[in-house]
């Protein structure tokens, strides 16, 4: 059974359930699900906890499979919790864990947590996984995005009693502590937690702001794409030159943008055969946030821009590879610049 992060409290106020599965990438929200799974279990008498970190090809599953089995000595109740770094338990793994949910899912006497990371549709379709959400709640943790992320920060703030100013201050001081934590969840929620510590309760101001807090913000390159066909070329040469100082490969970033130029090729020739934008989506597995960019800017883009796009593509690919070209940097980041910043302000207008 399926249950969203913000439902957990509501669902802990009635009880537990003997299995829960939580499965994301948001290390911050991940930790404190669990910790919300322990505290309840305690207060029901679960005063016994073992942990396994399922790593590697020579994990003893039979050794976990027994602790589960087991009762305690000296605790009626006991919390077993699983770890899976990679989110691949492997073929003995597979197995044992639908064993596992399977027989977990009718005892009272022991709370079953096992925390996965953020795991692709190709996973969560395997026997496996799906024995997993059948006999047990399943807990989908998804990162805070860009969007969400004021409403999370402020609401974070209210619990320790702080606020930000209201009407244009309050916007101005919000974009600034955005922007330097984004993509980085665990540091916003530390800066939060400094801010409390160093300030009374209460209205927190831009420039205590910009005393207190560090720019920690990382950037994920699959989100350059939304930068880029939301039109914002400023947030694009921001992330860009964020990629390049967190070491990311410019060849991965090339080929993430390059493939969404890709996608949109033909897209737009599919629609340009008379086949409706939504069906054409679908057909080429768009989902998601790019679902709803595509859908904006497909009918705003020519085929002619579209192709030429690709062009570009394959030359900055070779800049990227190291072949020098006239029209383009010699540096591979500065290529990656102009080409995407220009592909931004063009939807931009």
């Amino acid at each position: 059974m399926k249950l969203g992060l913000g439902q957990l409290g509501a669902h802990l106020a009635k009880g537990l359930r003997p299995v829960y599965v939580l499965h994301g990438d948001e290390i911050l929200l991940l930790q404190e699900a669990v910790d919300a799974l322990r505290v309840k279990a305690r207060g029901m008498g679960y005063t016994e906890r073992q942990a396994f970190v399922a790593q590697g090809a020579h994990f003893d599953w039979s050794a976990l499979l027994g602790a589960c089995g087991a009762r305690s000595l000296f605790a009626d109740r006991h919390i077993i919790e699983v770890t899976i770094p990679t989110g691949k338990p492997g073929k003995e793994g597979a197995i044992a864990l639908q064993t596992l949910v399977e027989q977990q899912a009718g005892d009272d006497n022991t709370l079953l947590i096992i925390v996965l990371p953020k795991l692709d549709k190709t996973t969560q379709q395997t026997n496996w996984f799906v024995a997993l959400e059948k006999n047990s709640q399943c807990i989908q943790v998804d990162a805070v995005d860009l969007h969400a992320l004021p409403a999370w920060i402020a609401t974070r703030m209210a619990q320790a009693n702080q606020h930000l100013a209201s009407g244009v201050a309050g916007q101005e001081a919000m974009r600034f502590f955005v922007d330097r934590v984004e993509g980085n969840l665990l540091a916003a929620h530390q800066e939060i937690q400094k801010l409390a510590l160093l300030y009374p309760a209460g209205e927190i101001s831009l420039s205590q702001l910009e005393r207190a807090v560090l720019d920690v913000a990382r950037y994920d390159v699959f989100s350059l794409g939304q930068a880029v066909w939301s039109g914002r070329p400023s947030r694009v040469l921001k992330m860009i030159e964020g990629l390049q100082s967190e070491g990311v490969a410019a060849v991965l970033v090339h080929y993430t943008l390059a493939e969404d130029i890709r996608q949109l090729v033909r897209v737009k020739t599919d629609v340009g055969k008379g086949k409706p934008l939504p069906l054409a989506l679908r057909e080429h597995r768009i989902w998601g946030a790019k679902e709803k960019q595509f859908e904006a800017i497909v009918p705003r883009l020519t085929l002619p821009q579209l192709q030429q796009w690709l062009q570009e593509a394959h030359a900055v690919d070779g800049v990227v590879k190291g072949l020098r070209s006239a029209l383009w940097p010699m540096d591979p980041w500065q290529a990656l610049i102009q080409w995407a910043t220009t592909m931004a302000i063009t939807v931009q207008r």
